[in-house]
């Protein structure tokens, strides 16, 4: 069986990734495509110590945080990631391995390294689509939409330097799109990424 197609979505707290890949994920079963939307954090327990941490307001070492994300990420690409592209399924994920290269490196990490050793461990995307908004604009509409908020991680000093990490990232399978606009507009960029870089629509 052919594998799958892997379509990640990054960028800041605030800029739509969430909104925009279930939108993706709408049309790409629209044309027949078998679908899986998945996203990190993910459901473990590496997982659960990040997403309680981020939520506390008491961020731990930079390099404990970066050693939860990697174990996540090994237990998300092991029990979904790398079976849906074998099935033949187009997979959809909210945040992968740039996340930390940018995030963990605006920590202070070596974020040269935090890429090398993620492409070398885990798949490689075929796509990546880099939603690109300000941090003062993000963090407005996260306030707008409510729901629990992640003090560690959406500071607006702090998303700066997580935007000048994504910013210096050059990546063949990287494409950065304009996420300002109506969510009609967001999208119609992103599908003609995706169609222009892998065909699917």
């Amino acid at each position: 069986m052919k594998r799958g197609t892997f379509i990640v979505f990054e960028g800041l707290d605030g800029c739509g990734k969430s909104t925009q890949l279930s939108r993706l994920a709408r049309r790409l079963r629209d044309f027949g495509h078998p679908v899986r939307e998945t996203g990190e954090p993910y459901e473990c327990p590496a997982g659960r110590r990040i997403r309680a941490m981020a939520g506390s307001g008491e961020p731990v070492a930079p390099e404990q945080e970066l050693a939860w994300f990697l174990e996540q990420r090994g237990e998300h690409v092991r029990e979904v990631v790398a079976p849906a592209l074998r099935a033949g399924q187009v997979v959809l994920c909210d945040r992968y391995y740039l996340s930390t290269v940018a995030y963990q490196g605006a920590r202070g990490l070596d974020a040269e390294a935090i890429l090398a050793e993620s492409e070398a461990r885990f798949p490689l995307p075929d796509l990546v689509i880099l939603m690109q908004l300000s941090a003062h604009q993000g963090l407005a509409r996260v306030r707008a939409r409510g729901g629990p908020a992640e003090p560690v991680f959406e500071r607006e000093d702090f998303l700066e330097r997580v935007a000048v990490g994504f910013d210096q990232l050059d990546r063949p399978y990287l494409e950065r799109v304009d996420a300002r606009g109506t969510l009609e507009r967001v999208s119609a960029r992103i599908e003609k990424v995706v169609h222009d870089r892998t065909g699917l629509l």
